[in-house]
């Protein structure tokens, strides 16, 4: 079955960066896009960056040149870069999918930074 697991979370400084990653199995990685989202408490889940399976890639407006979305087919990985991490940046990240009319969610990993 699908499963997406994620990892690379922690605390950081305002200023700081993390490298998450996302470890996908049960399908055909490398024909479907994947996509990272976050939920801070209080807020809705919002999506952050998506790679599609050509490579192209598309961010929030808020994370541009700060944050890099990155996949590696042969490990069946994705991955997230985040740079100048700034206190808003604090929420669980999520690995998303979808294949054909059914979305799948990671357990999420935790970013919390301080100021």
């Amino acid at each position: 079955q699908v499963q997406l697991v994620e990892s690379g979370g922690g605390s950081v400084q305002s200023g700081g960066s993390l490298r998450l990653s996302c470890a996908a199995s049960g399908f055909s990685f490398s024909s479907i896009a994947m996509t990272w989202w976050r939920q801070a408490p209080g807020k809705e889940r919002e999506m952050v960056a998506t790679i599609l399976n050509n490579h192209n890639t598309i961010y929030a407006d808020d994370v541009k040149g700060r944050f890099t979305i990155s996949r590696d087919n042969t490990k069946n990985m994705t991955f997230l870069q985040m740079d100048d991490l700034e206190p808003e940046d604090s929420a669980v990240y999520y690995c998303r999918t979808k294949i054909f009319y059914t979305v799948y969610w990671g357990p999420g990993t935790q970013v919390t930074v301080s100021s």
